[in-house]
């Protein structure tokens, strides 16, 4: 009988899930890990500029080693439960989590038009478990402040992700950016979620907006740089931002095939009415030239190589090598 109960639940779980996650994928998720470096609330400022779209949700997320603090402190867990969800206890995390929803919303706005629902799971043996405060608002969308319990910060944005999906996931800057292959065995937390995560990822850097040119989308032509190309111009679109198109000629002899690249893609965008600002084209080694041109702008949009993560180290993969070189904020798109 217990058997067939669990059986029973089981299922009833899942479906429920399925319907949770179904209408997620109707919706335009991100999550906006922070830390408390001036990167990673570089990241929220560009995810207010798409907070306005009603289908938009933000879930701002930042993660705590396991059991840090509590028993050691000699807290009871009830009091510090319910005093960091009236923040008023100064866990790890609470301070900048409680900045960031301040980045985002007025505190009279949600007074008066958002509903505010906890929500407790207990995780890892941990005292604290995982907390979350979701705010919705009355048209719809949703901001969610997470306190996440995990081994390590990677692991729990990860593990995060999984209980998307998200369609974008925000990170500031590493102050130390490996090469690929080193990485394999030395990630820091942004390269890994870089490298594993299924979704589009942005590394976000404090002068990045402060240039405000709009976001410098790079394309070769291919259909997976022509996707992610639509898709990011899409964003710049909701976010107000001028577009401009890049493509790189290896040599004299290839500029005309980016010229062509550059007319292919602004037709492209052209029928979905978004406008382009300026196109150009660059000759040289891809990445470099990327970095070169793209750090005058806020943001570098390169595709994904489209490769498994293990292929990537057979090869030099142009995407990972913007990221780590470039001074500005650059949007990996998977």
């Amino acid at each position: 009988m217990l058997g067939f109960k669990h059986i029973h639940d089981d299922k009833a779980f899942q479906e429920q899930l399925e319907a949770i996650r179904a209408e997620r994928r109707d919706r335009f998720r991100m999550l906006v890990c922070i830390d408390g470096s001036d990167a990673s609330y570089e990241g929220l400022r560009f995810a207010k500029k798409l907070a306005g779209y009603e289908k938009c949700d933000i879930v701002l997320l930042y993660v705590r080693p396991i059991d840090q603090g509590l028993q050691s402190g000699g807290l009871q867990v009830r009091v510090a439960r319910e005093n960091m969800l009236d923040w008023g206890l100064e866990l790890p995390g609470i301070t900048h989590l409680k900045r960031g929803l301040d980045m985002l919303v007025e505190t009279d706005d949600i007074d008066e038009h958002w509903t505010e629902r906890v929500t407790h799971t207990d995780t890892w043996g941990d005292p604290l478990g995982d907390n979350k405060v979701e705010y919705r608002h009355e048209c719809g969308k949703c901001i969610v402040l997470k306190l996440k319990t995990a081994p390590d910060p990677a692991s729990g944005i990860l593990d995060q992700y999984e209980l998307g999906p998200y369609n974008l996931i925000i990170m500031g800057a590493p102050t130390n950016w490996r090469s690929e292959f080193r990485s394999l065995f030395h990630a820091g937390v942004t390269q890994k979620v870089a490298m594993l995560a299924q979704c589009s990822v942005m590394v976000a850097r404090p002068n990045g907006h402060s240039n405000g040119n709009g976001h410098f989308i790079c394309t070769d032509g291919t259909k997976n740089s022509l996707d992610a190309m639509r898709r990011d111009a899409v964003l710049a679109q909701f976010s107000g931002d001028p577009i401009t198109l890049f493509a790189v000629a290896r040599d004299k002899g290839e500029v005309s095939t980016a010229e062509r690249v550059l007319e292919k893609s602004i037709e492209m965008l052209g029928k979905m009415e978004i406008g382009v600002t300026d196109a150009r084209v660059g000759i040289g080694h891809p990445a470099e030239q990327i970095v070169q041109a793209g750090n005058d702008y806020s943001v570098i949009s390169v595709a994904d190589s489209g490769k498994a993560w293990y292929r990537r180290y057979l090869l030099k993969n142009i995407s990972f090598s913007v990221m780590g070189d470039a001074k500005t904020s650059v949007l990996k798109v998977r």
